[in-house]
């Protein structure tokens, strides 16, 4: 662990299982509830000199995003081993946690000055709130810590992060990394069991707690911070729809759905999770989809040429075949996957289900791994209605060769992203990114996102000029 800029000594460890192969592979740190107070204290005594000088803390982001940059072999390697996926991709998720910490780095933040002249001086000005408790998935370690660190650094806050007890590796390597880069105290990266982060949230320091996680999680999240009005960013689940309307080219929607849907092996906050195809083109839909499921290479992340690594923990992987299971039981029919690898680990392949309705779970629910049920409706207010009959608002998508129509029905969608021929592509560090409903409290990215980890502060008075406060 590195708290206060040092190797941080833990009384216990806990184990962390590849999930290529169900075994342990090595152990992880567990920082012991008593220590958790020292780790609290260094990041508030740390706040009053960062968040003094914003140009510091520009530099000091930058040199940690080279720093993150020339550590990417050594953290890929690790993200792989604990989280499954393709080293390729592995190597892409630090990329991009790069390519956040120096967005964030080099953002330009407007001073908001409303009113300067003789009647009077107005102005909002943003101001850090703290310290920041931020507790990131097991999905994508890297990448969806550094939407919460570097926004709060850049803001002038101190942070102390704890992923998840299943994918601990990779995050405390980027505590390593970061040694010496940002000032001691600034960054602290702690790892431990789940009730960790509980300790965490109900922590009297922190004014600001960060979450990714499932949205029964966030709901325990919300209430332990309600009890001294702590601020909140909830980034949860979402059973993301996507209606695919008759004018669509299969072939290339086909190829776009099945890549939304299962990268990162579906494991994905944002992923498809339910398409709705129009009758007149679904059977041909749900075949081209089931030959792309069948041909995808589902193999160790180690291995060369992996497209889609294990399902990354046991629980996870039983869930995934309850609900094809369950699908099945119920009416539901298989055209490619269906049953487990026979392998060791939790390997599941790309399944696609039809013959499915809105109330079974594997519709109803987010399956957060590799599987697909494709519906049929016939005009698209039907299609509407059922996207939007979820207590998820994530993101959602439309597809159609009608850009204008495809527009207009994805105005009418329930959540807080809908992309057109595409799902995630409006996934960029510039852009906000949150849900409604269930999927979440608050956004991340972008100048909204930075916002996120500030407190407005107005100040008035005589009007004075262009002067700087």
């Amino acid at each position: 662990m590195t708290v206060n800029g040092l190797a941080f000594p833990a009384s216990g460890t806990f184990g962390v299982i590849n999930p290529a192969t169900g075994k342990f592979f090595d152990h992880a740190p567990a920082l012991a509830p008593d220590q958790l107070d020292s780790v609290f204290a260094f990041a508030a005594e740390a706040f009053e000199q960062w968040k003094r000088v914003d140009r510091f803390r520009c530099e000091r982001l930058s040199a940690a995003a080279d720093a993150i940059e020339s550590a990417t072999e050594e953290l890929a390697l690790l993200l792989t081993a604990e989280q499954g996926k393709p080293l390729d991709q592995a190597r892409n998720e630090v990329t991009w946690s790069c390519d956040w910490m120096r967005y964030f780095a080099n953002l330009e933040i407007p001073r908001e000055v409303l009113r300067d002249d003789s009647g009077g001086y107005e102005e909002i000005c943003r101001r850090p709130m703290g310290v920041v408790a931020a507790i990131a998935p097991w999905n994508f370690p890297l990448l969806l810590a550094m939407w919460k660190i570097a926004p709060a650094l850049r803001a002038g806050n101190t942070v102390v992060l704890k992923p998840s007890p299943y994918t601990p590796l990779s995050t405390l390597g980027l505590g390593r990394v970061l040694r010496g880069v940002l000032p001691d105290g600034v960054l602290n990266v702690v790892s431990g069991p789940d009730p960790l982060g509980a300790l965490m949230v109900e922590h009297i320091v922190p004014r600001k707690v960060s979450f990714t996680g499932s949205t029964e999680t966030g709901k325990r999240v919300a209430a332990s911070a309600a009890k001294d009005l702590k601020r909140l960013t909830l980034e949860l689940g979402g059973n993301d729809p996507a209606i695919v309307l008759s004018d669509a080219p299969l072939q290339e929607t086909a190829a776009g759905l099945f890549a939304e849907a299962f990268a990162n092996n579906g494991q994905t906050c944002h992923a498809i999770k339910r398409i709705y195809a129009h009758e007149s083109i679904a059977d041909e839909l749900v075949e081209r989809l089931a030959v792309l499921a069948r041909n995808a290479r589902v193999d160790d992340g180690m291995a060369e040429g992996a497209e889609l690594g294990p399902i990354n923990n046991l629980a996870q992987f039983e869930r995934v075949k309850g609900l094809v299971d369950d699908a099945v039981r119920r009416g539901g029919r298989v055209l490619a996957g269906g049953t487990p690898l026979d392998r060791a680990g939790y390997f599941y392949p790309p399944t696609i289900v039809d013959c499915v309705t809105d109330d079974m779970p594997v519709v109803a629910e987010e399956q957060f791994g590799p599987v697909i049920p494709v519906l049929t409706f016939r005009d698209e207010d039907e299609a509407v209605l059922r996207a939007n009959n979820s207590p998820y608002g994530l993101t959602a998508s439309v597809w159609s060769a009608d850009l204008e129509s495809a527009y207009r029905l994805a105005a009418r969608l329930d959540c807080g992203q809908v992309s057109v021929n595409a799902h995630s592509g409006g996934l960029r560090m510039d852009l906000p990114f949150g849900g409604r409903k269930w999927s979440g409290i608050g956004v991340e990215n972008g100048i909204w996102g930075y916002h996120g980890f500030t407190e407005p502060q107005v100040i008035v008075g005589p009007g004075r000029g262009a002067a700087t406060i």
